[in-house]
């Protein structure tokens, strides 16, 4: 029997690299050049690389080499950052805390959340917004702290050029997603992957086959791989890892707001590399209050809506309760 945890090697037709330079030039010409490639790839399976994308080689290998520390400390120092103890789900969570594929084993990976820092005073913390409040921060790490507010603040500001982009790509106006991109859910997402055990129980993933919730995501690979994506003719291939770009997928948001003009793709990790996986992806949601309501100019002759309107906050709610259960979204 095959082994369904198996890929195939990508071709570069499949995941293409766009350089998005071009997002931040004067000439509309050169925005609209890069926005044309997006759209070509968003509407085939919503996955590509960014290249030339501003971040600064010296805050990525930061962040990077800060994650392995983190991984790094014992349990019991892990465990007084967990995520049981945040009221808005940051922290630090085990092994087989989560199962994106609801139908799998549990994940093998561990995770530690952080987003925007918000005080408990803040009036959306006092209101009990979704997602909004404060970061737990590790002792004993005195540059962990301030390299991922620098990394969270540099791909917030990656997310809203691309957001320009999107717009651009849907023949929009390129302030078209300005409202949603104020005081936007924003998460950083540091995961670790132990090699896959041999014992592992049938089925079970690094991160089970899911599709991402929000708006975009943008993801640092190590050297090591095992990103698998489904492709249209549901075959798994590789998203091996290309040095000096980010991971770029289309999440659930996009795809509700577009009719699913723009794929949210199934996804899965498998790290069968041997060696421990690193990887830290950052998903954008937008402002919890936005609504995510059909782009007319989605849908095709004589086609409805798919989805009712919900604020941004209320379809990552009903995502979360995904694989989390309901007492995540309380």
């Amino acid at each position: 029997m095959p082994d369904p945890l198996i890929a195939a090697e990508i071709s570069r037709n499949q995941l293409p690299i766009i350089d998005v330079s071009g997002l931040s030039s004067s000439k509309l010409e050169k925005r609209k050049a890069v926005a044309d490639k997006m759209r070509a790839a968003c509407v085939s399976n919503g996955f590509f690389y960014i290249a030339d994308h501003g971040v600064p080689q010296g805050l990525i290998e930061a962040v990077q080499e800060q994650t392995r520390a983190f991984f790094d400390q014992s349990e019991d120092d892990k465990c007084k950052v967990s995520k049981a103890l945040s009221n808005c789900n940051r922290g630090w969570e085990p092994l087989k805390a989560q199962a994106l594929d609801v139908t799998a084993p549990p994940d093998l990976k561990e995770t530690y959340y952080m987003g925007l820092e918000l005080p408990l005073d803040h009036p959306a913390v006092v209101a009990g917004k979704f997602n909004h409040g404060p970061n737990l921060w590790p002792q004993d790490m005195p540059g962990f702290k301030p390299t991922m507010r620098a990394y969270h603040a540099a791909m917030r500001d990656l997310s809203e050029r691309i957001m320009i982009g999107l717009a651009l790509s849907l023949d929009l106006p390129e302030d078209y997603f300005e409202g949603f991109n104020r005081d936007p859910l924003s998460t950083l997402r540091l995961l670790y992957y132990p090699p896959h055990p041999v014992d592992a129980l049938a089925g079970q993933a690094g991160a089970g086959a899911h599709t991402d919730y929000g708006a975009l995501t943008l993801l640092l690979q190590d050297s090591n791989g095992g990103l698998q994506v489904r492709d249209a003719g549901s075959t798994w291939i590789h998203a091996t890892p290309v040095p000096g770009t980010f991971v770029f997928n289309i999440g659930d948001a996009i795809a509700r707001w577009t009719n699913d003009l723009y794929r949210s793709t199934v996804h899965r990790v498998v790290n069968v590399s041997g060696k421990s996986r690193y990887s830290i992806p950052f998903f954008y949601s937008g402002n919890a209050d936005h609504l995510l309501e059909c782009i007319p100019g989605c849908l095709k002759p004589g086609e409805v809506a798919k989805y009712p309107t919900a604020t941004v906050a209320e379809h990552m709610m009903q995502m979360y309760q995904r694989s989390y259960g309901a007492a995540a979204a309380a």
